[in-house]
């Protein structure tokens, strides 16, 4: 730039209007841009920025939306968008919370491929609604090798002990699986029911979070979205049936 200066016969550190132009045209920078000066700030923006800061101090944790209504409260006469820029420009934004880590339960076997009827197992819950605004849950255990639901329990709630019953109900029925296959639902990897798969040998495969495809790995039928694609394949069946909610 001092060499731009210089070509116009003028001193470095002295830039005129000519070699302002020239080095505008050279940098390809506009000269409102080139020869701008910040104002001083007046009295009423120093003390708001004063202000801003103590504010600030005080409540470390909030953000330029509550710091702006505090002002107004006070009777400053400002908008959000300039206490969000001033806060920047003096590095004082919050910073955000970190993501709450999902709960994962713990694989007690490898991921499997189904090969025979009792090999893997897998279970699910679908949520659902009345038309008076209830509840309704439904588990649903079926074997992935034969596509066979040994449980289809609806119901207002179902907590991890209900699970235990109707999986122990299956059990009898029709034996035990040697794998069984589920999400990270609180009902799944609740320590209790951890417990209880363990004492029964049945070794657990929880899918990863976000991957529906880790549903089935059996070659019978394309995986989609586990028990879940079963039993709403299912219910196109009862697509003239209105669940409601009895009475109490």
């Amino acid at each position: 730039m001092e060499e731009a200066v210089r070509a116009d016969g003028g001193q470095p550190g002295q830039a005129t209007e000519g070699s302002g132009r020239k080095v505008c045209w050279i940098l390809k920078v506009s000269r409102s841009s080139y020869w701008y000066r910040p104002k001083d700030k007046t009295s009423w923006e120093q003390a708001l920025l004063k202000r801003v800061i103590e504010l600030s101090d005080k409540h470390p944790r909030y953000g330029y939306r509550r710091i702006t209504a505090l002002l107004r409260q006070e009777g400053w006469n400002v908008g959000k968008r300039r206490i969000q820029s001033m806060r920047r420009s003096l590095g004082l934004r919050v910073p955000p919370t970190k993501r709450k880590m999902v709960r994962r339960g713990y694989s007690t076997g490898l991921p499997v491929k189904a090969e025979h009827k009792g090999h893997v197992w897998t279970w699910d819950f679908i949520c659902d609604g009345t038309t008076r605004g209830g509840a309704l849950r439904m588990l649903t255990i079926l074997d992935e090798y034969t596509r066979e639901c040994h449980v289809l329990r609806a119901d207002r709630a179902i907590k991890s002990g209900d699970v235990l019953e109707w999986m122990g109900k299956a059990i009898q029925e029709h034996g035990a699986p040697a794998y069984l296959r589920s999400d990270n639902g609180s009902e799944f990897i609740a320590k209790a029911v951890q417990g209880w798969l363990s004492e029964k040998a049945i070794k657990t495969i929880y899918i990863h979070p976000g991957s529906p495809w880790q549903w089935s790995s059996s070659d019978i039928e394309p995986p989609k979205e586990g028990p879940k694609g079963e039993a709403r394949a299912e219910s196109k069946q009862l697509r003239g049936e209105l669940p409601w909610t009895p009475p109490r």
